[in-house]
């Protein structure tokens, strides 16, 4: 009974400890949507009157989901966005 209580304690503490990698991979990605965001906020925007800018809800969305949801969401829809207003992805 002992030894039984002993290999699930293990099982489970195992379980319990994220990945450092995961974290790490997580983190890129997170810093990476932020990269993607900022970019179009710099050269994508532009500051006529016409411009969508700040509303631009593809942008809106992706800003929400590098902060609170799927970063990795995120980081696809501003390439694709950066896309459909023809700039160069920047690298990872």
């Amino acid at each position: 009974m002992t030894l039984r209580f002993v290999w699930l304690s293990a099982v489970i503490l195992m379980a319990a400890v994220p990945l450092p990698a995961a974290a790490d991979k997580s983190l890129d990605l997170k810093a990476y949507c932020k990269q993607l965001i900022s970019f179009y906020d710099r050269y994508g925007a532009s500051r006529s009157e016409n411009s969508d800018g700040a509303r631009n809800h593809t942008l809106i969305g992706a800003d929400i989901d590098c902060r609170e949801g799927d970063p990795s969401k995120g980081v696809a829809d501003m390439e694709k966005l950066l896309e459909r207003k023809r700039f160069e992805i920047p690298p990872r």
